[in-house]
């Protein structure tokens, strides 16, 4: 049996393979190329919103994958991050954390996210032809988390690197090769910040466990190591998706150009529509279970794909066409229940900030490609351009005639 999700057509697009899938059965084995037993895939609305808080889907891999992948590399502060963690682990672990990303504190950064991606725009042209990826998607939310943790400016880019290798499907070396990397470095950066203390979340997670919070070594690196990828991956590709929805929707974006301040209200609609999450992170069911209409039993990989469910038309009529004035607040791009994205205010700002700074200063703006030109990140988790070819026009071209 075929991988229908490694397919170059199902990275390109892959809507319409889960629209088929979901019209067969929200829920359903697929086979995922891993070597191992079939996944089974949820695509319908309502099904992965159960999926998100079923106790009976487990996210604690590293029992399910012990021994199963003998030949595999990976560092185990990537292979078992909190994401990787249930109750009351999770619990414990997400509190260290979860006071960096408030409405509050993501509020007082919102001058830095500001101040970053005007300068990121000052450097492209007024009018001409960039890529808004490699010059604002990728960058902001890199340098957002970078600062948060820490992290030198120096070395930004090539921890940018390693997290795109990171999600290298089909490429597991590669994948390995680059866990080690980035938890070295961030095992390295841990103890320069012990010497050399600052104000940066990475030291205060050092004072948490130096102050007997119950985190281990091993525990400070993983969830350094996940902030600084999941702090960035998730955005980029939100912000790449964003604006391309709204470049290929010329009536969505004539409303925001002469009314910006309803890009708030437009986010998570556009989260909806092409969620930056095509499938989330490896689950498995402890027990015999039932999703759906469908029978799981124990010990069986699941795969939720909030990308699908966004598109479910029982929940969305008319789901390929993003609505400016849906509801969409129940997406499910950023999860649901004690897993969701704990991430989601700083990535809203930014991508508010960014889209409102990118419609305001290039009014013109436009594709400088044919939309199937474009390329995609070769990963199934992830759904995110690997560029944006735009022309940056300072000034609106009034059609002719």
């Amino acid at each position: 049996m075929s991988d229908p999700l490694s397919s170059p057509e199902f990275l390109q697009n892959p809507y319409p393979f889960y629209d088929e899938l979901r019209a067969a059965a929200p829920v359903q084995q697929v086979n995922t190329g891993s070597g191992s037993r079939p996944s089974y895939l949820v695509t319908g609305y309502a099904e992965a919103k159960a999926a998100f808080t079923e106790p009976g889907l487990s996210k604690s891999t590293a029992r399910f994958f012990a021994g199963r992948f003998s030949g595999r590399n990976l560092h185990p502060a990537v292979a078992h991050t909190m994401l990787a963690t249930d109750p009351p682990e999770h619990i414990r672990l997400r509190r260290l954390v979860t006071k960096a990303f408030t409405t509050g504190a993501v509020t007082r950064l919102r001058p830095y996210i500001q101040h970053t991606v005007d300068r990121l725009l000052d450097a492209l042209p007024t009018n001409g032809e960039a890529d808004l990826v490699a010059g604002l998607a990728v960058p902001l939310p890199v340098t957002v988390i970078c600062q948060m943790l820490g992290v030198p400016e120096a070395d930004r880019a090539q921890v940018r690197t390693w997290s795109n290798d990171l999600f290298a499907a089909g490429q597991p070396q590669r994948i390995d090769t680059a866990s080690h990397a980035v938890a070295g470095y961030m095992a390295d950066l841990i103890e320069a910040k012990r010497r050399a203390s600052d104000d940066s979340l990475l030291h205060d997670l050092i004072a948490a466990r130096e102050e007997g919070e119950q985190l281990s070594e091993d525990e400070l690196v993983s969830l350094a190591v996940l902030l600084l990828v999941a702090g960035h991956e998730t955005t980029t590709n939100f912000i790449g998706n964003a604006i391309l929805a709204l470049l290929q929707h010329p009536e969505l974006l004539d409303r925001l150009r002469a009314d910006p301040g309803q890009i708030s209200s437009m986010l998570d609609e556009l989260l909806r529509y092409d969620s930056p999450v095509g499938i989330a992170t490896f689950r498995y069911s402890t027990r015999a279970l039932t999703l759906g209409e469908t029978e799981i039993p124990a010990g069986s990989p699941v795969l939720i794909s909030p990308g699908a469910a966004n598109r479910d038309p029982s929940r969305y009529p008319g789901p390929d066409h993003p609505d400016a004035d849906r509801d969409a607040r129940a997406h499910l791009a950023f999860g649901y229940g004690i897993h969701r994205c704990l991430g989601a205010p700083l990535a809203l700002a930014e991508a508010e900030i960014a889209l409102h700074a990118v419609l305001t200063r290039f009014p013109g703006l436009r594709l400088a490609v044919a939309r199937e030109d474009l390329q995609w990140r070769r990963t199934r988790l992830m759904r995110g351009l690997e560029s944006l070819p735009v022309i940056t026009q300072a000034e609106r071209t009034m059609p002719l005639g």
